[in-house]
């Protein structure tokens, strides 16, 4: 189980305040909100990227080197796609297989690609990258901050199938940021909504996105369509 406790965060205006926050291992968690509700600021504490003003989290034995965080536009190192995703595995000492290699690269849809300049692939190439990088060294807690905003929806199928599959033979804990409210419902077994900086509601996707009687959660909802 993943725990905060009293996590604030004051940066300018916005103030962050998460009293309590259990994370189940080995689940897939969705973490939705307005613009400016703190979803980002939440995942940047969580991962080390910002330091928090005051408050506990515990993720019992895990290090940075068991956590992976992807963002809305990926960092690209300047380097070919292949050494793209060999460089986790590297600085983690891990054993690099060609053959896993190209199987990530072809996997993704970058098949023939290999030794393409990452940063010159489009946005949505790009994501699928990065995606992949952040997944290859099978990591045990993975963030994902609208990484799949850019994808095209066929992309977007082809993650969530290889979410699935992960989680079918090594789970792995997923925090996954997204306005994708039918990717969310598709994906995740709980739910958190964030609202002025705090967690509002958590629960299962039916209780948060379908059957909630909140005003808040419903007002944001009404901007959506959640569908097949």
């Amino acid at each position: 189980m993943l725990k905060i406790i009293k996590l604030e965060k004051k940066i300018g205006d916005f103030q962050l305040n998460v009293k309590d926050l259990s994370l189940e291992e080995k689940t897939i968690h969705g973490i939705i909100g307005n613009n400016g509700s703190g979803k980002s600021t939440l995942i940047k504490l969580m991962t080390g990227l910002l330091k928090p003003d005051t408050g506990v989290m515990d993720f019992g034995t895990l290090t940075k080197r068991d956590i992976v965080i992807t963002a809305p536009r990926p960092y690209m190192l300047h380097d070919t796609v292949y050494n793209n995703l060999t460089y986790p595995l590297k600085i983690r000492k891990q054993v690099i297989k060609k053959e896993t290699i190209m199987e990530w690269i072809d996997r993704c849809g970058l098949s023939g690609k290999e030794k393409q300049y990452a940063p010159s692939l489009s946005s949505g190439e790009r994501q699928k990258l990065s995606l992949a990088r952040a997944l290859i060294f099978e990591p045990e807690v993975i963030f994902i901050d609208e990484t799949m905003a850019n994808m095209d929806p066929d992309s977007v199928v082809l993650f969530e199938q290889i979410i699935f599959d992960i989680q079918s033979k090594k789970p792995a804990t997923w925090i996954i940021v997204s306005h994708q409210l039918t990717h969310i419902y598709k994906l995740c077994q709980c739910i958190h909504f964030m609202d002025a900086g705090s967690i509002l509601a958590s629960g299962t996707p039916d209780e948060i996105l379908l059957h909630t009687d909140n005003p808040v959660i419903r007002q944001y909802l009404s901007k959506y369509t959640i569908g097949n």
